[in-house]
């Protein structure tokens, strides 16, 4: 029993040794400049088409950020392919041993963490978000300013930064408002006494937003309203021609549309900070 102990023993050392190459064989110069010219790639990347997408035209802004996460992820890819035959004598006996061997460790090790880059390579390919969407996760809403393969951040609009792990694309919904597209809808609110000529307001609040400096004329304006115990909820719903100026966009029909309703003596209602946040 003892020396087919020692047999299989020298038989695990012998294929365990076979999978790497000897260690005066390995380039490490190779595997430098192979590593170097992959960073390189991806912090071009990282610069450079942010940067003509700020300054480009606003029709290819989206399509240039969203090349951000694919540029880094390809390089890794690529990087991690030319760099392993350096180092393993790949075969396909050894690649099983290495694959299996790598699975179970980074399965125990390292869940979290791969399920995050599982999911973004997930949202890479199927686009749920990318570079430029606004969307809501959880209590967070904001611009998806960068994506990474673990997690993405979002630049909320009080200027904060939030680090999201793409694994709660398994467990949360996420709103994306304009889901790549150019624009997105922004809403104005307003809650007003149940005593009043509506197709007035209605009328009069449509020329609100149709005034706007801001707004995209090539979408519609849609002005609703729904009656309610405490009284009338109207909504305009209008496009931006920026989405970045969304937030400047419900702030100017607000204001234009309370001055509007003043001036018809129009009567705001109560409604109480439950009802207003349905």
């Amino acid at each position: 029993m003892t020396a087919a102990a020692n047999t299989g023993a020298g038989q695990a050392e012998a294929e365990a040794a076979k999978l790497l190459r000897d260690l005066q064989d390995i380039s490490y110069l190779e595997i430098g400049l192979i590593a170097a010219l992959a960073w390189l790639i991806i912090y071009a990347s990282r610069k450079a088409l942010p940067f003509l997408a700020e300054r480009g035209p606003s029709q290819t802004r989206l399509y240039l950020l969203g090349a951000v996460p694919m540029v880094r992820l390809i390089a890794i890819i690529a990087a991690i392919l030319w760099i392993l035959p350096l180092v393993f004598n790949i075969t396909m006996q050894n690649f099983l041993v290495i694959a299996g061997a790598a699975s179970v460790a980074i399965g125990f090790a390292f869940k979290d963490y791969v399920s995050s880059l599982i999911a973004g390579v997930v949202a890479i390919f199927e686009r749920p978000y990318r570079s430029g969407d606004w969307v809501k996760i959880g209590d967070d809403y904001g611009e998806i300013r960068q994506m990474g393969l673990r997690g993405m951040t979002i630049q909320t609009p009080d200027d904060n930064a939030v680090v999201v792990p793409h694994s709660r694309l398994w467990t949360e919904n996420i709103s994306n408002s304009n889901d790549g597209a150019q624009t997105l809808q922004c809403v104005a609110d307003f809650y007003l006494a149940s005593s009043h000529d509506s197709a007035q307001i209605r009328d009069g609040l449509n020329d609100i937003a149709l005034t706007s400096p801001y707004l995209d004329y090539s979408r519609p304006v849609v002005v609703v309203l729904s009656e309610q115990p405490w009284g009338t909820h109207y909504k305009i719903r209008a496009y931006p021609f920026d989405m970045r100026d969304q937030f400047l966009f419900i702030s100017d029909m607000t204001v234009r549309g309370k001055r509007l309703l003043a001036a018809l003596g129009v009567q705001s209602a109560f409604v109480s900070p439950a009802v207003e946040r349905q």
